[in-house]
């Protein structure tokens, strides 16, 4: 018969628990963090100016660095084990504007899935490949090009297209100084035209 108390089962239990979702969140912060810097570099090719960042999914943005506040799970008392939402902040205009993208992760057997909001899922195989990930970046901007040329055609022949269902909202250049994070933790906010 075993010494092991109830609560002994129990603590072991929610210790693995809690391993676990520490693991899950860094598996998938560490996809989110590779998607925002390789769809920058993706889009922008050798222009120097920054393009994406990690904002929170939900409520008030900006084109800055929200760091572990663009993750749904933020502020949680306890770290839940499942899906996290980020959102993915894309300069869309040579002016300065931005649009926001959701997506969400989780993980699928031993492979990561990304679902974009009102789009696609795409499977990871872990550890990422860059084949995977180039092909994921097409498919991001492709469906960033899609809304604005649906919109467009729609608009040429008489109608507005709607746009509610695309998973994204716009932030007008200049508007991002009423909306980023307040944290002296925060890095001077990229500049570009």
């Amino acid at each position: 018969m075993s010494d092991r108390t109830p609560f002994e089962t129990l603590a072991d239990a929610a210790e693995r628990y809690g391993e676990l979702s520490l693991e899950n969140y860094a598996r998938i912060r560490s996809l989110a963090e590779r998607i925002s810097a390789g769809f920058c570099g993706y889009l922008r090719g050798n222009s120097p100016h920054r393009c994406c960042y990690l904002v929170p999914p939900e409520g008030n943005w900006a084109p800055a660095d929200f760091r572990s506040g663009a993750f749904s799970v933020s502020g949680m008392r306890f770290l839940p084990l499942g899906p996290i939402q980020f959102g993915l902040a894309v300069r869309v205009s040579r002016t300065g504007d931005w649009m926001r993208l959701v997506l969400t992760a989780a993980k699928n057997g031993e492979a990561m899935d990304v679902h974009v909001a009102q789009g696609e899922t795409y499977t990871f195989s872990m550890p990422l490949d860059d084949a995977e990930m180039t092909a994921f970046f097409a498919h991001l901007h492709s469906h960033l090009v899609d809304f604005f040329e649906d919109q467009s055609r729609h608009y040429e022949h008489g109608e507005y297209g709607g746009g509610g269902g695309i998973g994204f909202d716009f932030m007008e250049a200049g508007a991002e100084r009423d909306s980023a994070p307040d944290t002296d933790e925060m890095p001077p906010r990229a500049k570009g035209g």
